[in-house]
């Protein structure tokens, strides 16, 4: 199986990368700065070129309260680029597996959020990847469009990174303790991905498989509760480990609003593609590992 993921820098296409060495699959990881996605002649070139069995478009502007003032710019990455890459890949007959996010959701949902839910983002960023979901959609029927959340590796820029390297220097930290959500790590979520482009191989006229599900770790908790489950297992291996203090979202504001509930269940992934996203913890503890034991 050969695979073109967009974001070749980020930590979705570097958790694939070496997934897919250990697979025995190609991945061919593809952006800018050759590659401007949001230029439909760009997304031609680029599979046209690479040839893929499957698309994955991991590529994605995250930077939440930057968008607020650059709405032009996440519009571009987030909604026109993977317009374009799925109209391409409808264009060759192949599949698309497109990535998206929590955001899409206005998070005042007592429960976790299912797939029939209705979206109602809050900022920028979320309606910019709600835009991109509905432009798969209008490009292809031959999506699977996964929603993830929290996500965080050993690779980039994250919130387990960061606490890492903020608890090196402090002996506190104050983390928001009322927005509550499933930390997910980027390999699990590469293996999911692999499962699903998979599927999509093995039985192209199976409509059940595509459509939108979630995917996001087992499990859930709040930002603090991660930075407690981080240091807890920094701790246990002589890495930071300083004290949790739990605070409001009042307490810490930011130019664009966060959902209070990020939940996600990932039960009906489970059900069509028989994929079952491992427990938050058991992945944190891994990616601690990782980085503080060099393991």
């Amino acid at each position: 199986m050969r695979l073109v993921v967009t974001g070749k820098s980020g930590q979705v296409a570097t958790a694939l990368a070496e997934r897919g060495r250990a697979a025995g699959i190609a991945v061919i990881a593809v952006g800018r700065p050759e590659f401007d996605l949001s230029q439909a002649e760009d997304a031609e070139t680029v599979l046209s070129q690479a040839k893929p069995d499957v698309v994955v478009s991991a590529a994605a502007y995250t930077a939440v309260d930057r968008a607020e003032t650059d709405a032009d710019a996440a519009w571009a990455i987030n909604a026109t680029a993977p317009g374009h890459l799925a109209a391409a890949a409808a264009r060759l007959g192949v599949p698309i597996v497109h990535l998206s996010t929590d955001y899409v959701f206005e998070g005042s949902k007592p429960t976790p959020y299912v797939e029939t839910d209705t979206t109602g983002p809050l900022g920028v960023y979320g309606a910019s990847k709600l835009g991109g979901e509905q432009a798969v959609a209008r490009a292809t029927d031959d999506y699977a469009i996964l929603r993830t959340a929290w996500v965080y590796s050993p690779f980039g820029n994250n919130f387990l990174k960061t606490m890492l390297r903020l608890g090196a220097d402090r002996p506190e930290l104050r983390v928001v303790d009322d927005q509550v959500g499933n930390p997910t790590s980027a390999l699990d979520i590469a293996d999911a991905v692999i499962g699903v482009a998979r599927n999509l191989m093995a039985r192209p006229d199976e409509a059940s498989l595509r459509g939108i599900f979630h995917m996001t770790g087992s499990g859930e908790g709040s930002w603090a509760d991660f930075a407690c489950e981080i240091f807890a297992r920094s701790a246990e291996l002589g890495g930071p480990s300083p004290r949790v203090t739990r605070i409001a979202t009042a307490d810490y504001p930011t130019p664009a609003r966060r959902p209070a509930n990020s939940r996600m269940s990932s039960a009906l992934l489970a059900k069509v593609h028989g994929i079952v996203m491992p427990d938050w913890k058991r992945s944190t503890a891994d990616t601690v590992k990782r980085l503080v034991a060099g393991s």
